[in-house]
């Protein structure tokens, strides 16, 4: 076993140069996006020694007026099947009961997040998903945002002032441009890039099993590349602090049953404490 510490994704994106770059485009509204979470885990941890991860906002959801009834029921509906087919769950009905009607504001707000650096932008990002995702929360509200940015630990001031700066604004502008260029009508999308810049990027949109990620990213490097051994299990619920069953099953080839059996246990010693979610189940792990 090694140590989350020298594998984490925070760790495994330093400033060394790595031989290939992803182009990650999403959107903090995406459920699909939500979905890739495990996939992702999984890949930063064993491999990602091999490629950094640069997030693209891809508009496409923020941009949205979204007024009717008609398309708020549309998406209650794919959220909801989202949620049961990848066992990361989030509650459609947020879309019947309390709607979004700024969506954009949450990617100005991740943006504002990444100018204090884009492991911050990382952190930002997934606290607003789970607020969005397991809590209901409407993410361009700015109380939300601001407790967001204190869970992240962004300077908060810095933060609420960047929101509404030109610097923000360029950057999801120039993100939305780079989706434009390169033709992603579809989130998620994964590029892929090798060090030779005369290569094109491989294009791989939607969801797909972990194997062909890896797949992929053997295909594009000149080494065989080598995976790095999981962290404990224990190392990777205080590193992440909430998980879904679905992330841990992913991450260690476990079945749902398995995770299960193990976070039960985990809670009768208090090392977790379990979250009720609408699809799928999570753990927050309290033992620190």
């Amino acid at each position: 076993m090694t140590s989350l510490n020298n594998s984490s994704p925070l760790n495994s994106c330093g400033a060394e140069k790595k031989p290939l770059e992803i182009y990650m485009f999403v959107d903090p509204l995406c459920p699909e996006c939500w979905a890739l979470e495990p996939i992702l885990k999984k890949l930063r941890i064993e491999y990602g020694q091999y490629f950094r991860i640069r997030y693209i906002l891809s508009g496409q959801l923020s941009s949205l007026n979204i007024v009717s009834k008609r398309k708020q029921e549309d998406l209650a509906q794919q959220w909801e099947k989202t949620a049961s087919r990848s066992g990361m769950s989030c509650d459609g009905s947020l879309w019947i009961d309390k709607p979004i009607y700024s969506p954009y504001i949450a990617s100005f707000a991740i943006k504002a997040a990444e100018l204090q650096g884009k492991h911050s932008g990382i952190r930002f990002l997934r606290y607003l998903q789970e607020r969005l995702f397991l809590q209901k929360q409407d993410i361009s509200n700015f109380d939300v945002l601001k407790e967001c940015a204190k869970e992240a630990k962004l300077d908060l001031n810095e933060f609420m002032n960047d929101i509404h700066s030109y610097s923000a604004s360029k950057a999801f502008q120039c993100d939305i441009k780079i989706t434009t260029e390169m033709e992603v009508d579809e989130i998620p999308t994964l590029v892929f890039f090798n060090e030779n810049i005369e290569d094109e990027g491989l294009k791989v949109t939607g969801l797909y099993s972990y194997e062909v990620y890896v797949h992929i990213i053997e295909e594009m490097l000149t080494i065989k590349p080598e995976k790095k051994p999981l962290p404990s299990l224990e190392e990777f619920m205080r590193y992440y602090r909430l998980v879904a069953s679905k992330e841990i099953a992913v991450v260690y080839d476990l079945s749902i049953e398995e995770v299960e059996k193990q976070m039960k246990k985990w809670t009768l010693q208090q090392k977790v404490r379990k979250i009720p979610a609408k699809h799928g189940t999570f753990w927050r792990y309290i033992a620190d």
